[in-house]
């Protein structure tokens, strides 16, 4: 199939609007319109990952995290970087990545540690600013049924588990079209009354085209009236590390030996054990330390997450404890999440996870 065709799919989970702004993924190696037949899934992206690839005749790698985070001003394969972009290239493999987009959605990275805690019902800890817009329009009042069944279909008016919704209220709109207008009501040159209707509704920053595109189609009116306003309302939906409660209430060491057997984590690093049960918890995949006050202020018990500093680890005051499993232990099981993800939309699709543990941290005991 056309690469295009998988890319579609998985930014439709995990929209590239949602990822940070330091960030950088995408399609980061190839064309879209390349025809794919195999894929390789990582977290990362190698020169052992691309050797994998070739061994096993994959010409698509899909890591959570970019190979290319900063500006590349040479390929001279001076560096780790540069030999897998130029080995990549050589043998027309390209390299797709799907970072903090997927961090930040309900059903990514961090869903994933919650099933393995076994945390219920999770939330997200920090629900981003800037990602909704409402739309207000007026139609005429026979039309306004006709719009606002458009602007629905085209992805607005959805707020949490609820679906189209919309505000409306009853005016009257006056307008007077010159001589090269073809009014939908009313005479060119004379000032006309219309009964209309004033639309309001909700939608997702990345959907203004497609929403506006069908409010214009719909609409019955030569010149559209629309206002479209950037909320700063946050997106429940979207954002930074999740939070919830454990099925049962544990001691402090029971849950640090949870974590390490269902996260697989050789080392919890940690803050001092405290005198009460962990019944809350945050979770952030990768580096999560800058989520410490959200976690606090959700009144969480304890907060697992990865590359904490020593002097971030006195920062939690013995409100919460900090359990740091590590970067690759938080992230690792990432890439059966977006096995799963594609199988799902894609059966027939030749698809393998990687052998390799691309870990780059080894631990002596």
């Amino acid at each position: 199939m056309k690469l295009n065709e998988l890319i579609q799919h998985l930014e439709s989970i995990a929209p590239l609007a949602y990822q940070e702004d330091y960030d950088n993924s995408g399609l980061l190696v190839g064309a879209a319109s390349k025809e794919v037949n195999s894929a390789l899934v990582a977290l990362d992206c190698t020169e052992a990952i691309v050797d994998e690839a070739i061994l096993h005749n994959c010409d698509l790698i899909i890591t959570h995290h970019p190979i290319i985070f900063k500006g590349l001003k040479k390929l001279n394969g001076k560096n780790y970087i540069e030999r897998v972009i130029l080995k990549a290239i050589k043998h027309d493999i390209a390299l797709y990545a799907i970072h903090t987009n997927l961090d930040s959605v309900q059903h990514g990275v961090n869903k994933v540690i919650c099933d393995k805690l076994g945390i219920k019902d999770p939330v997200i800890l920090s629900p981003k600013k800037g990602q909704l817009k409402k739309l207000v329009t007026y139609c005429p009042v026979d039309e306004a049924d006709t719009v606002r069944e458009a602007l629905f279909a085209a992805g607005a008016g959805n707020i949490g588990n609820y679906s189209e919704c919309s505000f409306n209220t009853r005016g009257t709109g006056t307008f007077n079209g010159n001589e090269d207008t073809n009014p939908f009501v009313g005479t060119p040159g004379i000032r006309h009354q219309e009964q209309e209707m004033r639309i309001e509704t909700i939608f997702r920053a990345q959907d203004e085209r497609k929403v506006l595109l069908a409010l214009l189609e719909s609409h019955p009116y030569e010149e559209v009236a629309y206002d479209v306003y950037l909320l700063d309302n946050k997106n429940q939906e979207v954002g930074a590390g999740m939070v919830g409660f454990l099925k049962e209430p544990l001691e402090g060491t029971e849950f640090l030996q949870l974590l390490k057997t269902q996260m697989k984590a050789s080392v919890v690093r940690h803050t001092e054990i405290l005198p009460k049960p962990i019944r809350k918890v945050a979770v952030c995949g990768g580096s999560g330390s800058f989520l410490l006050k959200d976690a606090i202020a959700a009144g969480a018990d304890a907060f697992v997450t990865a590359d904490f500093k020593y002097h971030e680890f006195f920062d939690a005051e013995q409100k919460l404890m900090i359990a740091d499993i590590g970067h690759f232990e938080s992230e690792q099981f990432t890439s059966n999440l977006l096995l799963n993800i594609i199988r799902e939309k894609f059966p027939n699709f030749a698809i393998r996870l990687t052998a390799q543990n691309t870990n780059p941290i080894n631990y002596f005991f």
